[in-house]
């Protein structure tokens, strides 16, 4: 037979409640920091690049501190209690009081990027992988490229060319915007490929070298094929090459062709990527064979910041043998700079006595997707923050 709880003991309703207090303050408490830190870490990193755009704009070197850790004590306590009611002569009925805090003590641990991870993180050029990565998210090429790209280059009449994305070379910047529009293009009819090339590698090994260990430790890695006829072991493997971005299924060419095209795209760098873009595919109608050279996160911040003043950037009205684009904007990042802090922006620094925030847009926002891709770029030059060696902040609240 069950109790009634109008009969329970006072002291044992005050013992349930004071047990079930703390543990719904403290999901509560957690819940509202993990939030809290993430969207405060966020915004330090958005405001930390529209910053560092504002100081190459005024030829300030640029800086960057990181968030190494944050570490979060919380203590929870619970007072519980009894008090008789306002019943005044006619009674004795007690009321239970209840009582609770939750006391936060976060250290958060800053570390300058400076020294070895400035160099890699903000000098060295971004490589290919990075920018293939961002294209198989779904990125707009236009926009990656010209936030990435520092210039298309390409071999004309036996010389080779650099057409530079920087608006002070008219030329070589109006050449450079209708490429990458008419790359954006081909990417809207879902037909601009970025594979790396897989072709199968051979060498050839007299018998009278291979030993009885040696062959079994070159099965392991190797198709191996005796030739009779040269007294030799054919080895074979299939190798992954560079990167390419093409208007067609890269396998679907001959094994032959995609070594040779391997072979070219060796002969560059890490930041270059081959273009080849083909008659007779979606796209031929302009067809460019080439390379695109990928800058630093520094040269990006550089380029936006000059293009809010000193070398603004311009319209550039699409090839005549490009289809309809959707979007070709004149900025590749829109910042306004202005005397006070504008009351419609969503984000904006101070530097120096003047306000840069992101130009504020109607229908598709451009300007907020490419400072998200700078924000991704950061994000992805990082590198393993040194705990010895660097001074840190510590801040203690």
């Amino acid at each position: 037979m069950k109790t009634p709880a109008s009969s329970l003991p006072r002291a044992g309703i005050l013992g349930l409640a004071s047990a079930s207090l703390p543990g719904c303050l403290a999901p509560m408490a957690l819940d509202h920091a993990v939030l809290a830190y993430n969207e405060a870490a966020a915004d330090i990193v958005d405001k930390q690049i529209l910053l560092n755009i504002a100081r190459a704009a005024r030829h300030q070197p640029i800086h960057f501190t990181a968030l190494s850790s944050i570490a979060a004590t919380y203590n929870f306590t619970f007072n519980a209690g009894a008090t008789p009611a306002l019943t005044g002569n006619s009674g004795g009925l007690m009321m239970p009081v209840f009582g609770g805090s939750v006391a936060e003590n976060p250290t958060v641990s800053i570390v300058p990027v400076e020294g070895e991870a400035f160099t890699k993180r903000m000098l060295a050029p971004l490589q290919e992988s990075k920018l293939t990565l961002l294209l198989r998210q779904g990125m707009d090429v236009d926009m990656a490229l010209r936030l990435m790209a520092q210039e298309f280059r390409m071999f004309r009449e036996g010389e080779e060319v650099a057409y530079v994305n920087k608006p002070s070379d008219r030329a070589g910047y109006s050449f450079f915007r209708r490429l990458v529009l008419h790359l954006s293009s081909i990417q809207d009819r879902n037909r601009l490929y970025v594979e790396p090339l897989f072709f199968t590698q051979s060498w050839t090994l007299p018998a009278s070298t291979m030993t009885p260990e040696g062959f079994a430790g070159l099965e392991k890695d190797y198709g191996v094929r005796f030739d009779p006829d040269t007294n030799s072991y054919v080895l074979s493997k299939k190798v992954t090459g560079r990167l390419m971005i093409t208007n067609y299924d890269p396998n679907n060419l001959p094994e032959a062709e995609r070594i040779r095209l391997n072979r070219e795209a060796e002969t560059g760098p890490p930041n270059e990527i081959a273009v080849d873009i083909r008659k007779d595919y979606p796209g031929g109608e302009f067809p460019v064979h080439g390379t695109f050279r990928l800058r630093s996160f520094h040269s990006i911040l550089g380029f936006i910041g000059n293009s809010i003043a000193e070398e603004p950037e311009y319209d550039v009205a699409p090839d005549p043998r490009t289809p309809p684009v959707k979007e070709n904007p004149v900025s590749t990042v829109g910042i306004v700079e202005t005397d006070s802090r504008p009351s419609a922006a969503g984000l904006a620094v101070e530097f120096d006595g003047r306000y840069y925030s992101l130009r504020p847009e109607s229908g598709h926002q451009w300007n907020l997707e490419a400072f998200r891709l700078l924000y991704q770029l950061y994000q992805m030059t990082v590198t393993d923050l040194p705990t010895f060696g660097t001074p840190s902040i510590t801040i203690a609240k």
